[in-house]
């Protein structure tokens, strides 16, 4: 056999083994696709400050444009806020997503902690996550962690990001290199609590990170959920990159997906 030949033999036999090796399922054996049809699957709610700096108000109207691109069909509903204030009983949403802010008030920070408290859901990215010794709010960091701000990589870059095993990661690849963010790191390492479950975390191999302030190492979780709540923070957020990788998206879509479908009212996709 001329070798010509005898390549495509090899080609075509490897290319069958490969095939065998895969297990392929007909459309018609799983569930038929749901079509929402007229009625909004679920309702969120996005609270967001124009009083913030400008990096983080950047993120937050991206954040408006990106979730709101998700509704296109209006298959869920999306409002969008600066106030929790007048919003009705909160319950009405599935979710609060807050992309630059937590709520400041004491008014606002009780409605928010009954909410949480009584099954609502929070989807929260970098500042809105924010708390240190002067923040005076002992059950957000409680909700958080247990976990206050430690230090910063400054300024703003790239990171290689590896993911544990999760629901929200299950169709990401076990790493992938995030748009340019500034990354918190916290104390005590959320890790240690038992109640969290670490999502996806800074790779070891960054360190040491940061041009002006650098950090050098230590455990670095990025994405996390407090399993005494229906939550998932996500410390991405800073500046107007965060949405320019598909990857990432994909995570933030996961999240908001996994969050909604713990409503107490049953999960609105399986409708």
């Amino acid at each position: 056999m001329r070798k010509p030949l005898l390549f495509t033999f090899l080609f075509i036999l490897l290319l069958s083994c490969g095939q065998k090796g895969r297990r392929f399922v007909s459309a018609t054996a799983v569930r038929p696709a749901s079509y929402a049809g007229a009625q909004p699957r679920f309702k969120a709610l996005l609270y967001y400050s124009d009083a913030v700096e400008e990096a983080h108000r950047q993120f937050s109207h991206q954040a408006i444009d990106f979730f709101r691109k998700l509704t296109v069909g209006d298959g869920w509903i999306l409002e969008a806020d600066t106030t929790l204030t007048g919003k009705g009983d909160l319950s009405q949403y599935d979710v609060i997503i807050m992309p630059d802010v937590a709520p400041g008030s004491p008014s606002e920070r009780a409605r928010f902690e009954a909410y949480m408290e009584n099954g609502g859901g929070w989807l929260g990215f970098h500042a809105a996550g924010y708390n240190d010794l002067s923040t005076g709010w002992d059950w957000f960091r409680t909700f958080l962690g247990g976990v206050r701000f430690l230090c910063n990589t400054w300024p703003p870059q790239p990171a290689l990001v590896e993911v544990e095993k999760h629901a929200v990661t299950r169709n990401l690849p076990q790493e992938f290199v995030c748009p340019a963010s500034e990354f918190y790191q916290w104390q005590p390492d959320p890790r240690q609590n038992p109640d969290i479950e670490i999502i996806a975390s800074l790779s070891p191999k960054n360190f040491p990170m940061g041009l002006k302030d650098v950090v050098f190492g230590g455990d670095f979780p990025v994405v996390w959920t407090n399993t005494r709540y229906r939550m998932v923070y996500i410390n991405m957020g800073h500046g107007d990159e965060c949405f320019s990788d598909a990857t990432q998206n994909l995570l933030f879509v996961n999240a908001l997906r996994w969050v909604v479908s713990g409503a107490p009212a049953g999960n609105p996709f399986e409708r």
